[in-house]
């Protein structure tokens, strides 16, 4: 017997807004409600299943749109505030999602997969274990998986390169790092959930002892460090990698490479301009959907 599908009522919108938004979908349904901050795209998707399909004429999508003009005009960033309906077939709901995640290659050097998967390595290629949630990055982010590349590119076997990872999220560039053999490898984040959720990937794909995770504030980083590193990865929105660039070159060594993603197309020239200021050159570039990385060394 054939069982109906459920119906997913979403709305994405930006992290400080999810819990309004939350509490306005659950009562407007009378259903529990889920959330999933994937902040590789800095957004969130809020949303509730029901049993049948609900009332979608456009009074009630107006009546829902209105409620999240209500939360914006409170103060809140709500984001896109995009509200869609979706069918989802009951039998493949709860797993249909996998599908999206399937193993990643990063030329011969670095095979990404989730804990699902049965793929195997090729000879010599170091492997790294990550499933999706509430980490910030998975590597199929085109900001995430250039970074990626650039670590593998600047990676010189037999020769002992160290790595900073700004911003490290789920911890994925920095695992990287280590199983390319960079060393040592150093990693912060302000999100002491993020910090968490990279000691635990850390831990599963048997780095814990090659990378030190910290919870650490780059704002509130002095402005100028004794320690230097031959490869420096910052995945920033671009407001940030300008303010703080004084205390993210202070940190580069003069032969070592700095990649910087997570920056949007129109917004790249800026930042170009500004790291060209100081006395650096751009190496390699990768423009993919709206964003844009690059990777610079000093002239």
């Amino acid at each position: 017997m054939k069982r109906s599908p459920l119906w997913k009522i979403s709305v994405t919108t930006d992290p400080e807004a999810e819990d309004a938004v939350a509490e306005m979908l659950g009562g407007a349904f009378a259903q529990p409600v889920t959330s999933y901050t994937d902040a590789e795209t800095r957004q969130t998707a809020v949303f509730v299943y029901v049993q049948e399909r609900p009332d979608w004429s456009p009074a009630r999508q107006a009546e829902l749109a209105s409620g999240v003009k209500r939360i914006a005009l409170s103060g809140l960033n709500v984001g896109p505030g995009k509200i869609s309906l979706q069918r989802i077939p009951r039998e493949d709901w709860a797993e249909s999602w996998k599908l999206h995640f399937q193993p990643l290659v990063i030329g011969s050097a670095l095979l990404l997969k989730p804990s699902w998967s049965r793929r195997r390595p090729r000879k010599g290629q170091a492997v790294i274990v990550l499933d999706p949630g509430l980490s910030f990055g998975t590597g199929r982010h085109p900001t995430t998986a250039f970074c990626l590349r650039q670590l593998v590119a600047s990676r010189r076997p037999g020769k002992a390169q160290s790595c900073l990872d700004i911003g490290t999220g789920s911890g994925i560039l920095a695992i990287a790092a280590a199983k390319l053999g960079y060393a040592p490898v150093d990693a912060f984040d302000f999100d002491p959930q993020a910090i968490s959720v990279a000691r635990a990937n850390a831990r599963r794909n048997r780095v814990s002892a090659k990378v030190r995770f910290r919870r650490q504030d780059l704002t509130r980083r002095p402005c100028r460090s004794a320690q230097k590193y031959d490869l420096v990865c910052a995945n920033l929105v671009s407001n940030l990698l300008l303010s703080e660039m004084k205390r993210i070159l202070a940190r580069l060594r003069q032969d070592g490479v700095l990649v910087v993603a997570g920056i949007l197309r129109g917004e790249f020239a800026a930042v170009q301009r500004a790291f060209a200021a100081a006395g650096l050159r751009l190496m390699a570039s990768r423009a993919e959907d709206e964003w844009r990385s690059g990777a610079f060394a000093w002239r």
